[in-house]
């Protein structure tokens, strides 16, 4: 049967579909392809447009003057009826230093007291009390891999000479992490029980976690002075979001009947939270406690510019004289102390029940750490009379400063030449040609293309907030660093991409390698970023290239752990239908497995972006033109409002960044039915 226009009707038919999908197509694709237009046209222009290629000084809005001389108003002239705002910070600053003070006396330096014109001088714990200390917590958890990993440590600090920075960092450490911890939790308890508070919060803890450190150290300086506490202040700022964030998911996770059963027996709102909720959830909220020592572990170098003290300043002197060895020894250091931590941390979590049933005496239950403390006890006071317990001989330390250095002189001497042919054709090839070509971008079409990506995956209001945020960067000046940022955190990325992903599948597939790499990715995450700058500076001088190696290391370890994740939660049912269908091994992976798996996938490569973009200004110490770099002059200059406003740039790239690739992964999950399985 022929139709009127004289085709088959089974014909149109089928061309109707394909065509609407071509409709549809080109409909979502078109504000990118505008996009795309204006900025090609605005580049053809750009000698008859040179605003559009570089923004008009004219048209720059001073914020960092403007906040610069309102930090410095709240110093000198603010008041609190009869005290001055300076003087109530340094005084609360004050107080903070406090039980930091007493715990550097308590482990590294000891007290002194004075009375009348002699002074009574009170040792500090012995290095043979405090290592029987740890060492008898960790046999009392029945954990012998994990004693013998806590005594090696705290041999290798004594023997390696490195016992009072150890016990410095380690007293900073534990302040940090229980106040962290405590805020932390009642913060996610406040933003679980009131979602105004939760809202309020929200863009607070965005900030808190993307803003760089660097940017709040003149604030901190000014505010508190240099020392303990405006250390403490900018560590907590760092380290204590993530576990207000766990809190509140946590509690906002657990089983409705475990609440109802609470309500049942009459527990108050008191009770139900503290008795039943909180303990439901202790295993997701250790999660948050590691995060916390960690994060904190990774701030003792920048403390350590600001009066912390500890490892952290041995590192910081050993990156400034670009001694290697000594700077890989208080790296060592500093990793095992966090391995310490957290082993014992997670120990002890997992090992406690939520109810107990107290059995024997109270010696009888805690012979162990009775034991251990006596033993603190007896060699402190023998220190008195014996100096090696108190302090482990000088005479006896040894030092691997060599080694490492020695290691670094044979790369330089024998791969120089291989070494220096990679960095210069990735320099040519790839490093050049991509910054030249974002800072060749017209601003405005940066924000088209941005606006039209933010419609593509979350509609209007993603659109308008990332263009918005953009346009900020432009507005206080500071777009061409911003695009140097992006240059160079957006190749790092892709390399550790290109490394990361195919090391996750593999690891994915093969339980040996999973945990192999599960010990070398903790060491990885627990080196402090400094650590990173020592050898990459040895090896390949200063410059672009160093710092993409820097962030490339760093970055890694997510991308290789989403990726083995995310594999590895594909269903199996899934898999096995695939199988059953009879595809082959190859098929599996590229047809079912990898495209389940590549929303986890892309929000491992989120957070390698995250981890990127907070190495900005510590890649600036190696000779880097971007937002780090004009952090690092703020400080240099003490002018908070330039610090503060490139710290808010960096931390808009970020959320710029976070906010596509979560919708994108938000989107594709939708797509795939991801989230109707999972409900």
């Amino acid at each position: 049967m022929i139709g009127v226009a004289g085709r088959k009707p089974s014909s149109a038919g089928g061309m109707l579909p394909a065509f609407t999908l071509l409709t549809l197509s080109l409909k979502g694709a078109l504000p990118l392809l505008l996009a795309v237009a204006v900025t090609l046209i605005l580049m053809l222009a750009a000698s008859r447009l040179p605003w559009a290629v570089a923004y008009p000084k004219d048209w720059i809005i001073p914020f960092d003057r403007w906040l610069g001389a309102a930090i410095n108003w709240l110093l000198r002239k603010a008041d609190l009826g009869p005290f001055m705002v300076k003087d109530v910070t340094r005084a609360f600053g004050a107080m903070l230093d406090l039980p930091t003070l007493l715990l550097k006396g308590l482990l590294a330096k000891g007290f002194e007291i004075r009375l009348g014109d002699s002074v009574l001088r009170i040792p500090p714990l012995s290095w043979v009390g405090v290592t029987a200390v740890f060492v008898a917590i960790a046999m009392s958890l029945k954990d012998r891999r994990l004693t013998l990993i806590t005594l090696g440590s705290f041999l290798y600090v004594a023997v390696i000479g490195l016992w009072r920075s150890t016990m410095e960092t380690f007293a900073t450490v534990i302040v940090a992490v229980i106040i962290g911890i405590a805020v932390g939790l009642l913060l996610g308890i406040a933003a679980y029980r009131w979602r105004k508070v939760d809202r309020v919060l929200t863009p607070i803890l965005d900030f808190m976690q993307t803003v760089p450190v660097f940017a709040y150290l003149v604030p901190a300086l000014m505010l508190f002075g240099y020392g303990p506490a405006a250390a403490l202040v900018i560590t907590l700022i760092y380290a204590m979001p993530p576990m207000t964030r766990i809190t509140t998911n946590a509690l906002a996770q657990v089983d409705r009947e475990i609440l109802e059963l609470g309500r049942m027996t009459g527990c108050s709102r008191r009770q139900l939270m503290w008795r039943v909720l909180l303990p439901s959830t202790r295993s997701r909220l250790m999660v948050g406690v590691n995060q916390v020592i960690m994060l904190t572990l990774n701030m003792v170098i920048i403390a350590s510019m600001i009066g912390a003290g500890g490892l952290g300043y041995d590192v910081w002197q050993a990156l400034k004289s670009l001694r290697i060895g000594q700077g890989a020894e208080a790296g060592i250091a500093i990793t095992l102390l966090a391995i310490v931590l957290d082993r014992l941390s997670q120990r002890y979590a997992s090992r406690w029940p939520l109810h107990t049933e107290r059995r024997g005496s109270f010696l009888a239950r805690h012979g162990i750490l009775v034991a251990g403390l006596l033993v603190a006890l007896v060699t402190t006071i023998g220190g008195i009379w014996l100096p090696w317990l108190e302090h482990y001989p000088e005479t006896a330390t040894l030092s691997t400063g060599r080694f490492w250095d020695d290691i670094v002189d044979w790369v330089n001497i024998n791969l120089f030449t291989y070494i220096s042919a990679v960095r210069d054709f990735l320099f040519i090839y790839l490093l050049r040609p991509t910054k030249d070509f974002l800072l060749a971008l017209p601003w405005p079409g940066v924000l088209a293309l941005l606006g039209a990506f933010g419609w593509r995956l979350g509609g209007l209001r993603l659109a308008l907030q990332v263009v918005m945020l953009a346009l900020f960067i432009a507005v206080v000046g500071l777009w061409e660093q911003a695009m140097t940022a992006v240059y160079l955190v957006g190749v790092s990325v892709l390399i550790a991409a290109a490394i990361g992903l195919p090391i996750g599948a593999a690891a994915a597939a093969n339980d040996r390698l999973h945990r192999v790499l599960q010990v070398v990715l903790d060491t990885l995450q627990t080196l402090p970023t400094f650590v990173y700058l020592i050898p990459v500076i040895m090896l390949f001088s200063v410059g672009d290239f160093s710092a993409m190696v820097a962030v490339v290391l760093y970055a890694i370890v997510p991308a290789i752990r989403y990726t083995d994740a995310a594999i590895r939660q594909v269903p199996s049912h899934v898999v096995e239908a695939g199988r059953s269908f009879g595809c082959s091994r190859r098929q599996l992976r590229r047809r079912i497995i990898i495209p389940l798996a590549l929303p986890d996938i892309v929000l491992g490569l989120n957070q390698t972006l995250m981890l990127g973009i907070s190495m900005l200004v510590i890649t600036a110490l190696v000779g880097t033109r971007d937002l780090g770099q004009e952090t690092l002059i703020a400080l240099s200059k003490v002018d908070p409002g330039r610090g503060v406003i490139a710290g808010v740039c960096v931390a808009f790239i970020a959320i710029i960044a976070d906010r596509l690739l979560r919708a994108w992964a938000e989107k594709r999950r939708r797509e795939l039915g991801l989230d109707d399985a999972a409900r």
